[in-house]
């Protein structure tokens, strides 16, 4: 299994795509932060004002903005292997699917933990910065660290998701098209209706808001009812991803 899981991050870091999410990832997370601690407090924006438990609480969770990179990773890394056709050799080297897939799960966790925590620290290196400049820096104290690190779960639960969810579609940009569009417009459709705004709170996006913060929306779960809803989507993409890489043929 070691030796499954290095093979994967020498896939993984022998080509620029790696480099292109991270950067990606860490410009917009800084984008975010900046544009709202420029607007925190006025009364246009509604946005709660620098140096409050909510901003804190708000701004130090625009990491997991970054979840669709993640989730593109994730996707990426097991689609690659039919796009360039290199899964039949692949799976010549090691007969056992399973184990392929799960290499790649641990590989893909692990190194997107690394990542998250380069986003993590990026956001809240600029945080500090600019609401240090209006005169409230936040603090490392537990519920900022604690906010911290629900982001950071958060991207590598999504990194997850994405390796199940390219398990499962095979296609790569068939995938990456199917998850953008799951986030950017059936999850907002179904927050927004009423009908069906109840329902949000057990989809990844609710689980997602309720792990980290929102003051906003419908009603959601607890922080840690909302973790354990994402990572169960989480396992269940790795589970099912497994099941049908190894029983479907490659082509």
């Amino acid at each position: 299994m070691i030796r499954l899981v290095r093979a994967e991050w020498t896939k993984l870091f022998t080509t620029k795509v790696w480099l292109g999410l991270l950067l990606g990832s860490v410009v917009m997370v800084a984008a975010f932060a900046v544009f709202f601690t420029a607007f925190a407090g006025e009364d246009e924006s509604g946005l709660p004002a620098v140096g409050t438990p909510l901003y804190e609480d708000l701004i130090l969770s625009t990491a997991a903005n970054a979840n669709i990179l993640f989730l593109i990773l994730g996707i990426i890394g097991m689609t690659q292997e039919y796009r360039h056709r290199t899964a039949t050799p692949t799976f010549l080297t090691s007969p056992r699917r399973g184990q392929v897939v799960i290499a790649k799960l641990i590989a893909y966790a692990l190194a997107a933990a690394a990542f998250a925590l380069v986003v993590v620290i990026v956001n809240y290196v600029v945080v500090v910065i600019h609401a240090g400049a209006r005169g409230a820096a936040p603090s490392l104290d537990g519920d900022n660290l604690a906010t911290l690190a629900a982001s950071l779960v958060a991207l590598v639960i999504y990194a997850v998701i994405g390796v199940g969810l390219g398990a499962l579609l095979r296609n790569q940009v068939g995938a990456i098209v199917g998850g953008l569009v799951y986030l950017f417009v059936i999850e907002p459709i179904i927050r927004s209706v009423p009908a069906t705004a109840g329902a949000y709170k057990w989809m990844p996006g609710g689980g997602l808001e309720a792990l980290t913060a929102t003051f906003e929306g419908p009603d959601l779960l607890e922080a840690w009812q909302g973790g354990l809803v994402l990572l169960g989507y989480g396992l269940l993409a790795a589970l099912l991803g497994t099941l049908l890489a190894v029983r479907r043929d490659v082509v």
